[in-house]
């Protein structure tokens, strides 16, 4: 089954939740605020760190429970599952809290750059050109993998925190700890309005505990290595913060260049405690931070799109799990899109000030925007943790919150009230945005959680056949996997028997799981369907059971809401190398969404008999679905196969394919035939001369189908259609594609069109040469 596996020890959720909180807070607003507020930063940076810790709490407490995916959304989510509109706008608001907080990261990186890194001749360069590179970076290495982006973070947490303990010790050093702590304690202020505006926006820093808990599918032990790892965080990043600022308070450099400098001002004040090498160390921990940070976030931003996804809040796609890098592709990319949409509205469209138009955004309101996001569902989930404690009172939970209700209430107010010290323009623009998203979601109307379109019907565990048993699965986990949707099961003998000669070549035996789908309307309750379900996956048993069939199959039953995604589904879930299925004539549409959306390549049958296969016919053909099928047949060739290449030269419509392609592909066939010929179409000419042959006839999808009204191509649908009429066995192969692949298949049509203009040319010219 394709799922998340548990690769994150405790050392690297510790990394996760530090390599998030040492980021742009210590290394941009760190100058920021002893620029206004000197010394009392400490006191801001505590603020934040307790009120944070609060709700860290209760994210401790609902880790413990659920041990998922999904942070603050899940655990909303687990506690008010009724209120499908709540439970939306914590979970997109969590979403762009977390792609918000890391387009600021970045920004701030970004910032870093053009300060100290890119040369002055191409400052023409709009900010935030290396955020939106990094963050496209950053998206392809959590694409590909959990444990990659994982190990990357702890090595990555681990240099920054040597950097910053370089920078604090070079303080020290330069000043003495005595002078250095008295010029501490001489620089605080009693400006309250401005220690709370510094903590509202330091409060980002500190929300990497939530990183963590967005991230417990992938912890090992979560129960306990989450709370543990959140705490063990929260601390360490405190302390450090309050060194840094004290070394801080010990600058150099003047207080006015400190303000001006703002994000930067850190690599200044190094720069006067270690010279010209202390401005390099901590411009490489800067950026080691800023990307160590975003890639925890982008880590926790598609944990929360991908659980969405399931639950039918997100567009599906976005739970689908990569079958190659195990991880939730879509979801990933969409968070990238997001950071990179942000990163050019806040940075490059709309700057803080010397844009093209009126409107200033900028980081600081970039800032607003992300901690509000985070802000308000934090004050929600505190709510939850009271709701749930009374919802569930005997619910086991390995690890409770002291003092609850009075806990959570403080976190409630202290959350809100950071909210009203933040930037306006920010606060502004997130609810702006997030009241259009959930306007959207209403017009939308959501989907159905997977659990509710499609469930596994309970069957007996009695043996099916030679290895095989019903309702299980194969012992080796790299034999070929074959799945076999089936609707009738009098259809169920040929179609494993076909699955069987097509696994040929792969690995042994090939392993075929049978699965039977059965519809159940909106509304009805899929127990009302069970026995029926049932009752088909006992009648395919004992249909494959009269057959005395060699392979080694299994039997299972689901009921769904719509067939074709409950065979996706199957496919995604038992990690299928190819799907065998009939063509369902009365429902074209279940072809065509298997055919484009299916995570493994496909053969659709049509016209099969109970009669056995002994050659292949495989038309002349190019493409990638042409070529797939080759390779498959090159396999059946292999293992004893006859097999009989079929070029046709159409009188009327349709153009001849070059043999030579085909021949190669197949190449290695002990008992392979060239024949060509002449009909009036394509069609004809295929179908006439494989029923002069005997076998099936194998043809591939054509790569111009999505931009016509045809299943599978003009070709292959009309092979079908001429193929009933002279009972002829047809297999047609598609191919699964990427989507880079899929935007060639848009462009073929065209790239043919082309090509037949330069024929025609080219023939006219080599006539009029004749001629002359």
């Amino acid at each position: 089954m394709v799922e998340h596996t548990r690769t994150l020890d405790f050392k690297i959720a510790f990394a996760i939740g530090l390599g998030t909180m040492i980021a742009a807070g210590i290394f941009s607003l760190s100058g920021t605020a002893v620029a206004e507020i000197g010394s009392s930063a400490v006191i801001a940076f505590v603020i934040a760190a307790v009120i944070a810790g609060i709700t860290a709490a209760a994210y401790s407490e609902f880790a413990s429970i659920y041990s998922e995916n999904g942070g603050g959304y899940l655990f909303t989510s687990r506690t008010f599952e009724d209120r499908q509109l709540l439970t939306y706008g914590i979970g997109m608001s969590l979403f762009l809290g977390y792609t918000g907080t890391t387009a600021f990261y970045l920004s701030t990186m970004d910032e870093w750059f053009f300060r100290f890194i890119i040369p002055e001749g191409l400052h023409w360069l709009p900010h935030g050109t290396t955020a939106v590179a990094a963050a496209v970076l950053l998206g392809t290495l959590n694409a590909r993998g959990t444990e990659e982006s994982g190990t990357f973070q702890l090595l990555v947490s681990g240099a920054k925190v040597a950097v910053l303990f370089a920078f604090i010790g070079g303080a020290f050093a330069f000043r003495g700890p005595s002078t250095a702590v008295g010029n501490f304690t001489a620089q605080f202020s009693t400006d309250v309005l401005g220690i709370l505006e510094i903590s509202a926006l330091a409060f980002i820093t500190f929300f990497g505990f939530s990183a963590i808990a967005a991230s417990a599918g992938e912890i090992i032990e979560p129960r306990k290595t989450v709370p543990r790892a959140i705490a063990a965080s929260i601390v360490s990043v405190t302390i450090l913060y309050a060194l840094v600022i004290v070394a801080m308070t010990n600058s150099t450099v003047p207080p006015e260049i400190i303000a001006r400098e703002g994000e930067t001002a850190m690599g200044e004040v190094a720069a006067g405690f270690l010279g010209p090498f202390g401005r390099s160390l901590i411009v490489a921990g800067a950026i080691f931070s800023m990307v160590s940070a975003s890639n925890a976030s982008i880590l926790a931003a598609s944990s929360i799109g991908s659980l969405m996804g399931r639950q039918g809040q997100a567009p599906r796609a976005f739970s689908r799990i990569h079958t190659r890098f195990n991880t939730p592709f879509w979801s990933v990319t969409a968070a990238t899109g997001a950071i990179v949409a942000l990163v050019v509205t806040f940075i490059m469209l709309f700057p803080g000030e010397g844009g093209f138009l009126p409107i200033n955004l900028g980081l600081t309101v970039l800032t607003g925007f992300a901690t509000f996001n985070l802000l308000l569902p934090l004050a929600v989930v505190n709510g939850a943790l009271i709701y749930h404690r009374r919802l569930y009172p005997d619910i086991e939970r390995g690890f409770r919150v002291p003092g609850v209700p009075i806990v959570p209430v403080i976190g409630i107010i202290a959350n809100i009230g950071l909210i009203t010290n933040l930037p306006m323009v920010g606060v502004g623009t997130g609810i702006g945005l997030t009241a259009i998203l959930v306007v959207a979601y209403v017009v939308w109307g959501g989907g159905q959680e997977i659990e509710e379109l499609v469930q596994r019907v309970d069957t007996p565990q009695q043996a099916a056949s030679g290895q095989g048993t019903a309702n299980g699965s194969g012992d080796d986990d790299d034999q070929f996997r074959i799945l076999v949707p089936v609707a009738r099961p009098s259809n169920a003998p040929s179609y494993v028997r076909l699955a069987e000669v097509l696994g040929t070549g792969h690995n042994g035996s090939p392993l075929i799981e049978v699965v039977t789908v059965t519809e159940i309307p909106e509304q009805t309750p899929h127990e009302t369907m069970a026995e029926i379900a049932t009752e088909r996956v006992e009648d395919i048993e004992s249909a494959l059971a009269e057959k005395e069939l060699s392979a080694d199959y299994t039997v299972e039953g689901r009921t769904c809401r719509d067939v074709a995604f409950a065979i996706l589904q199957a496919a995604r879930e038992d990690s299928a190398d190819l799907i065998v299925m009939g063509y369902p004539e009365e429902n074209e549409e279940i072809t065509t969404k298997v055919e484009y959306t299916a995570p493994c390549d496909v053969v659709f049958a049509s016209g099969l008999t109970d009669d056995p296969i002994s050659q292949i016919n495989i038309g002349a053909g190019g493409g990638p679905h042409h070529l797939a099928a080759a390779n498959l047949v090159r396999n059946m060739g292999e293992q004893g196969y006859s097999v009989n290449v079929i070029s046709v030269d159409p009188a009327g419509e349709g153009t001849s394919e070059d043999p030579a392609a085909t021949v190669s592909e197949l190449s290695g066939v002990p008992d392979m035939h060239v024949y060509n010929v002449s009909a009036a179409s394509i069609a004809e000419g295929l179908v006439s001369k494989s029923k002069e042959e005997g076998g099936v006839l194998m043809i591939g999808a054509s790569r111009d189908r999505r931009l016509r009204r045809w299943v599978f191509g003009s070709t292959p649908d009309s092979v079908i259609k001429r193929a009933k009429l002279d009972e002829v066995p047809v297999l047609v192969y598609a191919s699964s594609t990427s989507v880079p692949e899929r935007i060639e298949d848009y462009l073929f049509p065209i790239y043919r069109y082309l090509l037949k203009l330069r024929n025609r040319s080219q023939t006219s010219t080599d006539q009029s040469t004749a001629e002359s």
